[in-house]
Formats: C-alpha cells, structure tokens, sequence
C-alpha cells in the first residue's frame, strides 16, 4: 500500500499515512479535540520519537505505558491530551496485534464488504461508529479499498462531497471540509435554540 495523502499537510507525515496502514489508524484515532492537521501529524511524531521509520503494533502494545505516555507528552505534545490518547493508541495497537497479529492492513485486506469492514473498524478500540463509517469513506476515496457496498456502510460519508478527512486530496479541500463542519455546527446550534 503506497498512496498520495495530504492530511497532515506535511510531506513526512503525509507519506507515512500513505505507506503505513497502522499510522492511517493512528492518525483516524488521534483525530478528536484538535485540528485535523495535528492528528494525522500525530504518528510521524510518534515513530520519530521512536527512532523508527514506521509504527510498529508489536512495539507500540508492549511498551511501558508511563514511557509510552511520556513520549506523546514531549514539547510539542501529539495531543492536547496526550496521557490518555497515548493509552487509547497502545490499545489500538494491543488489539491489532491480539487478532491481527499486529496488521493493520489485515483489518481490511480482505473484507468480503462494505457491511464487514465497518464492522471489523466499529470494533476497534476508540473506533464509535462515526470514526469508523469516516474511516472507511478515506480507504473507499483515497486508499483504494473499496469492498461491495462500501459507500453504503460509510453512510453520507461515503457520497461525494467535501464531509470529512475522506474527502481532503490537499489545501484547498481542506478548507472547503472545514466550511462545511462550520455550516453543520451553526445548523445545529440554530437547531437547538429553535427547539429550546
């Protein structure tokens, strides 16, 4: 697996995304309280830490967890919480490694459909079913993965549109994706005072 991917904005990190399925992971996972950029940052950042040119599941699930925490904390910081997502991505990766013998590309390699895939990225740890449908609607646009039914399972996520990080092919998209997060938000705050 090798594709183009600007999510972090940022060629290292951006080519890490695309060559490693457990950093595409591990940048969804991260993807929560802070700018898109920064998360999908977050696994360049971590591998670096490690001395390491990719992630390692094995690695990453057998480190000590005060360590592993402290390095996610280091200035500057992979997340504004740091301490907690580092324990959500050593779950991630305890996962992985417990059924997928540490592949992360195994959770999608061969799903026989879309209706499967979402399944198998709901079950992972700090996956709810929005990440996991987003998830999917990135590996359908940009890595290729494109199991019978996909489109369906990613939900509206999976209709052409600029929704999500699925949708975002570099800056320009990249702001289109943010006006439309800015609309749905001062939809649903209208929506609120109206219904309160």
């Amino acid at each position: 697996m090798s594709v183009t991917i600007h999510l972090a904005q940022q060629p290292e990190a951006d080519a890490l995304l695309g060559r490693s399925p457990l950093a595409a992971l591990t940048g969804m996972l991260l993807d929560q309280q802070i700018p898109m950029e920064w998360a999908f940052t977050g696994p360049y950042t971590i591998a670096q830490r490690l001395d390491a040119d990719d992630l390692d599941a094995h690695r990453i699930a057998a480190a000590d967890p005060e360590e592993f925490a402290a390095l996610l904390s280091e200035k500057p910081a992979v997340h504004r919480y740091p301490g907690s997502m580092a324990k959500r991505v050593q779950q991630l990766c305890q996962y992985l490694v417990e059924h997928y013998d540490g592949d992360a590309e195994a959770v999608w390699r061969d799903a026989p459909s879309g209706r499967e895939l979402l399944k198998r990225l709901n079950d992972l740890p700090g996956f709810g079913r929005q990440k996991a449908q987003i998830f999917l609607a990135l590996l359908g646009k940009q890595f290729g993965v494109t199991p019978d039914g996909w489109r369906e399972a990613a939900g509206a996520y999976g209709e052409p549109g600029f929704r999500s990080v699925a949708d975002i092919t570099g800056p320009e998209s990249l702001v289109k994706v943010r006006a439309t997060k800015q609309e749905a938000k001062q939809a649903a705050k209208k929506a609120g005072e109206a219904g309160g």
